[in-house]
């Protein structure tokens, strides 16, 4: 069995989480997705609308996504690899290079983002984050 894993917040879930997810799972066999912890989410100055619980709620619906887990910090992706025994690494291609690293333990793949939405143009969309 081939295994997958990416990483996010997931926060406002939109067709582009989607799309991400759908690509991520045509990678592998079963897709583990790391989701930020509010706590984490604190440390990168993220403020999520959803809680964890109920991010992860959401993501566990997704069809594309067999496993869900926390995010605490940026330095335990390697453990996450090694610990899930992952073979191919995934995240969206605005991150390109930043996780090369983990070459030397799983494939790294950077999958293109869909254009024209993010959570942060929703947000702003929505005037949410923008403080009266």
């Amino acid at each position: 069995m081939k295994k997958v894993i990416t990483y996010g917040t997931y926060d406002l879930l939109h067709v582009g989480h989607i799309n991400l997810l759908r690509r991520a799972k045509e990678q592998g066999d079963y897709l583990v997705v790391v989701l930020s912890s509010d706590e984490f989410n604190t440390i990168k100055h993220k403020t999520a609308y959803h809680c964890y619980e109920d991010r992860k709620t959401i993501l566990e619906a997704i069809r594309y996504v067999d496993e869900v887990i926390p995010e605490y910090t940026w330095e335990q992706k390697i453990k996450d690899v090694v610990d899930n025994q992952i073979d191919v690494f995934v995240m969206g291609d605005d991150w390109e290079g930043q996780f090369d690293f983990l070459k030397d333990y799983c494939e790294v793949v950077y999958l293109p983002r869909t254009e024209g939405i993010s959570t942060t143009k929703i947000k702003n969309d929505l005037n949410l984050g923008v403080k009266k």
